[in-house]
């Protein structure tokens, strides 16, 4: 994978990719369940084999017990949307990143075509990244990651506002497929490596707030 990023391990990057042709990449609830297993898993130096693991019976929650010896990247947020995925990582090697992902979306489009027999790319031909080079645009990422799943019910919130703050709030409460929870409510994700980020939180009540300031404004930039 040719690539003109350089992943240096003192950098934060913004990962994302999407389905080729705008297609969709998670057809149903098992399908979010299997990248997310794969995000912890393929998070690892070793070679990543689910079939033995899967024919164990395995439930999901036990998956994230399963101890990785070398951790290739920390995450610090995700987001899965129906269509595209977005990632907040800090590479733990030179090569950590690029090592990750190529057998994080390797995996999930062998799994995905496999089940929906079909055949040849899922993702666009590569993921794009941007380095969060300014502290004010790290802390931003954290509530553009988390925010995005508002589209889903507001398309046009970022520039006609939230027509209904509380509903949104709740939506992204109840929304199974991010960190966003973790930050709000505090719990434990085996996923992320969110102490190698800066605390800008101190507690779930700042970062709630910090992105209901966001929530409400109405011309967010990427």
């Amino acid at each position: 994978m040719n690539r003109k990023t350089e992943f240096s391990t003192d950098g934060y990057f913004h990962i994302y990719n999407r389905g080729i042709e705008k297609r969709r990449i998670f057809l149903e609830h098992n399908d979010y369940q299997r990248f997310l297993i794969l995000l912890y898993l393929c998070n690892n130096t070793a070679p990543v084999d689910l079939r033995d693991l899967l024919n164990e019976g395995l439930t999901f929650g036990e998956f994230f017990n399963i101890e990785r010896k070398n951790v290739l990247a920390d995450i610090g947020a995700y987001c899965l949307m129906p269509n595209h995925i977005h990632l907040l990582i800090k590479s733990k090697n030179e090569n950590g990143i690029s090592l990750f992902m190529q057998k994080l979306f390797t995996g999930y489009t062998m799994y995905f075509n496999k089940k929906n027999k079909r055949t040849g790319r899922l993702f666009e031909s590569t993921f794009k990244s941007n380095l969060a080079d300014s502290d004010e645009y790290l802390k931003y990422l954290f509530a553009y990651i988390h925010l995005n799943p508002i589209k889903l019910i507001e398309p046009e919130w970022k520039e006609n506002g939230i027509k209904n703050f509380n509903k949104a709030k709740e939506f992204l409460n109840n929304y199974s497929w991010s960190s966003y929870n973790c930050y709000t409510k505090q719990k434990i994700d085996c996923i992320l490596g969110a102490e190698e980020f800066p605390k800008y939180f101190e507690n779930h009540k700042e970062f709630d707030d910090f992105v209901a300031d966001w929530l409400k404004y109405h011309d967010t930039k990427v």
